[in-house]
């Protein structure tokens, strides 16, 4: 593996930070990946499946989006993304893509987001689908409903009291708390994301790794979620645009699978030729980090070979 590291300046004049891993040989690639992390991580944690997919013969980039990881100008900046902060870091994932594009113009580029980075692939694919071969939706989800316009109102109010850097308790409770009910008695506040207890831990010792964020994220991130689902963008994908959707199915991001299925259904019913959907047994949020991630790493890499 050859690792790169990069930053290049957006409009607004944020920094952004990307990692870029390759494989050791040149002869045999046939694609790029590019990924989009999570809410509350880093791009760094993706290393280990960035090794798999440079076996396979991918290269693959990822960013730390704004207010994450070191994209953020210190750790007292992590989890604040600015105003109109969802839709810049989708802005952001189509700049990154351009350079990706221009440094590989033969070579086809799919999208892997999650979690937070599928909400924001779901955006993505609809307003820069066409510079896609393929997209992977990992920890994902269909319309949340109702929790959105109260996240919103209650962000709102947040900002309002308290100022838009202000650490908001409350809506993280509001969001995350739930998460781990399903798991009690909970070894960690964590439990939610992987059976794997060593990755839990890594993620809780990480201190890039789930703090409490800002209500200006909170109030941008609702407010984009809201956008996302209300203007149907899942009309505006390529109709021949492949989508892989997995899950485990004990992840309560995705509602222990019935959210996921929301979301297969809304781009079938978009007319989406060719979007599979995987659940895994027993599998919680991050697959990728769980007992079973050898598995679902293939998985991926079989699903991305048919599309090459």
């Amino acid at each position: 593996m050859i690792k790169d590291e990069f930053t290049y300046t957006d409009p607004t004049g944020t920094e952004i930070f990307v990692y870029a891993w390759s494989p050791d040989s040149p002869e045999d690639i046939q694609g790029v990946v590019q990924i989009s992390h999570g809410m509350a991580e880093t791009a760094a944690r993706y290393e280990r499946f960035a090794r798999v997919l440079n076996d396979a013969g991918y290269i693959v980039y990822a960013n730390d989006h704004r207010g994450h990881g070191k994209s953020a100008k210190s750790l007292d900046d992590v989890g604040y993304i600015g105003d109109d902060g969802f839709n810049w870091m989708v802005k952001n994932m189509a700049e990154l893509n351009e350079i990706v594009r221009e440094r590989h113009p033969d070579l086809p580029v799919f999208l892997f987001g999650h979690s937070m980075g599928s909400f924001l692939a779901q955006q993505y694919i609809a307003l820069y689908g066409d510079s896609l071969k393929g997209a992977i939706l990992s920890g994902s989800g269909g319309n949340p409903g109702a929790v959105i316009n109260l996240g919103i109102y209650l962000a709102k109010r947040e900002l309002k009291r308290n100022g838009d850097r202000f650490r908001s308790v409350t809506l993280s409770k509001m969001t995350f708390g739930p998460y781990n009910k399903g798991f009690s008695p909970a070894r960690t506040d964590f439990d939610w994301l992987s059976r794997d207890t060593a990755e839990v831990d890594a993620y809780i010792n990480d201190p890039y790794c789930g703090g409490i964020f800002t209500a200006n994220f909170y109030y941008h991130f609702y407010k984009g979620l809201r956008d996302t689902f209300k203007n149907r963008m899942a009309e505006r994908v390529p109709k021949k645009l492949p989508i892989y959707i997995f899950s485990g199915d004990k992840d309560p991001v995705g509602k222990n699978g019935k959210g996921v299925e929301q979301l297969l259904q809304i781009y079938q019913r978009a007319g989406i030729n060719d979007v599979t959907l995987k659940l895994y047994p027993n599998g919680r949020h991050e697959m990728l980090n769980e007992t079973n991630r050898d598995e679902v790493m293939a998985d991926v890499v079989t699903w991305i070979d048919k599309r090459v």
